[in-house]
């Protein structure tokens, strides 16, 4: 029993060892080389780095420490442990990589001119990172303790959380930086917050059919008959009508859509459809635990 519960423990930590790996790849590879900005604390450790030549390591640990203790109420025992994972193992490869540069073992991704690819890489490695980190309940400290007390008491997107408080970050940067590096890093930022969100949401997507019509069982067995789809009927009150009603729901990959939508409109062309986004779809005819 306790060897199981070590080895999920082990699959919950490993990821969060991975991402943190990521992000300060990304952050020593990309953005400091081209001197851009990020957001959160991460972006205080980089302006202590620009204008001391303070490791992020070093200011990462230490900037930390107090978030880390509001994150111990914030988070509850059990998220805390992997918040202090994320942050020790961060600093543990913002270490290693600076020493790994420092030695010649690694090179960074050096650029002149073209600085749109340092921050269309940045975005992916760091969103990635992160991403992944989240995924599996870890924060990297900073802003992300934050973060995810915000997205656990109202359920805000943790990528848009992250989005606005960089903004607010890098805004006050524009002291110390040249507005055209803000600029580039913007673009970092924002499609770290989508790739954040991506991973967090599940790379697998599909859309979810509201049918409401008169026809309802008529279409419901028609997607059943046609598409080997399954279809909830849900009972319903039309508030004008004062009618019963009933609603068809159904799930399809994207690829279905187009087919399901003739169907619909085959039986009933006056139906009314409700087509919305559903990420990270599990069960029957889609993802298998």
């Amino acid at each position: 029993m306790k060897i199981s519960k070590f080895v999920e423990q082990l699959k919950l930590i490993l990821p969060i060892l991975l991402g943190t790996a990521i992000y300060a790849f990304g952050l020593l590879y990309f953005i400091i080389p081209s001197k851009l900005m990020e957001g959160g604390i991460t972006g205080i450790t980089l302006l202590l780095n620009y204008a001391f030549s303070i490791p992020p390591s070093l200011s990462t640990l230490l900037l930390n420490i107090p978030l880390f203790l509001i994150g111990w109420k914030g988070l509850g025992s059990k998220q805390i442990i992997y918040t202090g994972v994320g942050i020790g193992s961060l600093t543990f490869f913002l270490w290693l990589f600076e020493k790994m540069i420092d030695m010649g073992w690694m090179g960074t991704f050096q650029t002149e001119h073209d600085f749109i690819l340092s921050s269309l890489y940045a975005g992916v490695t760091l969103g990635a990172g992160l991403g992944i980190v989240f995924r599996f309940g870890g924060t990297t400290g900073g802003s992300d303790i934050v973060a995810r007390i915000l997205n656990r008491k109202f359920g805000w997107s943790m990528g848009r959380i992250l989005l606005v408080i960089d903004i607010i970050i890098i805004g006050a940067a524009l002291l110390y930086i040249p507005k055209e590096k803000i600029l580039y890093t913007l673009v970092a930022v924002f499609i770290a917050s989508k790739v954040i969100d991506f991973i967090q949401e599940g790379a697998y997507s599909a859309r979810a059919f509201m049918i409401i019509s008169d026809h309802t069982m008529d279409i419901a067995d028609m997607i059943t008959r046609d598409m080997d789809r399954g279809v909830t009927i849900i009972p319903a009150v039309g508030a004008f009508s004062k009618q019963a009603k009933h609603v068809a729901y159904c799930v399809v990959p994207r690829q279905e859509i187009r087919r399901l939508h003739q169907i619909v409109k085959s039986v009933d062309p006056r139906a009314f459809i409700i087509i919305q986004d559903v990420h990270d779809v599990h069960g029957e005819g889609f993802k298998e635990e």
